[in-house]
């Protein structure tokens, strides 16, 4: 009998051990943290604009996709819908993203999901209401520079290249960007962003002084292994230092999508 009862123990306790390893391997679910909704967390959006979102995202078993639905409080309408796996493979992510509000959604009371889904296949969403409005707006924002380099400025190696000046709108600010462009490259104004891999970003902003006006004063030294995007990236590749002329651009978007461009500022550049 004591043997017997010994065996029983010593099996009772290998099964108490291996639930215990079985609970240390069980990877959390994802946590989603710090959600802003619309800027300054406004939870508002506008038609034929775009939503701004932020979080802070936790995923020990490493972030596989991040999904975001939009859909009407009474059911009615059609969903807006997107789906980000750039975070793919991080354990720390800060998820900054804008979904474009299509022209001819329904004006009204949203509830927004966003998801994340980890690679051990568990899931975690939050929730929130938004207001989605239709605004009547034709004006663009206004730039007005307050110091830059003067017309053709040379400038070497580790020397910084500045500008300032201050943007406002009438309704509300949407996005900014101070790129330096190289100008062999012959990019239509319209396609510096802060996404083509061909400039050099200044500065790239979604914050703001208030909502209708932000005052703004951007460098970057000429030979600087990154730019100053919101999360920086390297110069190399298509955007390498190089000697030659270059010039500064500055673009603003408002809340409706309404778009201002600056003069180009030129510069030099001697490596």
């Amino acid at each position: 009998m004591k043997s017997i009862s010994f065996f029983l123990a010593i099996t009772i306790m290998a099964i108490l051990s291996s639930c215990d390893n079985d609970d240390d391997d069980v990877v959390p679910k994802p946590t989603i943290s710090g959600l802003e909704l619309g800027y300054g967390d406004s939870h508002v959006a506008y038609i034929g604009a775009d939503l701004h979102i932020e979080a802070e995202i936790l995923a020990e078993g490493k972030v596989d996709r991040i999904t975001i639905e939009l859909h009407k409080e009474d059911g009615t309408g059609e969903e807006i819908e997107a789906e980000f796996t750039e975070y793919a493979g991080q354990k720390n992510a800060e998820f900054h993203k804008h979904i474009d509000i299509p022209v001819g959604t329904d004006a009204g009371e949203y509830h927004f999901h966003m998801t994340v889904i980890d690679q051990e296949g568990n899931s975690s969403s939050v929730e929130a209401d938004i207001n989605i409005k239709e605004l009547i707006d034709e004006e663009a924002p206004v730039l007005t520079i307050s110091s830059a380099p003067t017309d053709g400025q040379s400038f070497a190696n580790g020397e910084a290249i500045s500008i300032s000046g201050t943007v406002t709108d009438n309704v509300g600010l949407s996005g900014m960007l101070v790129a330096l462009v190289y100008q062999d490259d012959n990019i239509a104004d319209a396609d510096v962003k802060g996404g083509n891999d061909k400039v050099i970003v200044m500065f790239h902003t979604h914050d703001f002084d208030s909502p209708t006006s932000h005052t703004f004063t951007t460098s970057i030294e000429v030979g600087a292994a990154n730019d100053n995007n919101m999360t920086p990236t390297p110069i190399k590749g298509n955007n390498a230092w190089k000697s030659g002329k270059y010039y500064i651009l500055i673009r603003s978007k408002d809340a409706k999508g309404n778009w201002v461009f600056s003069n180009h500022y030129p510069v030099e550049i001697n490596l």
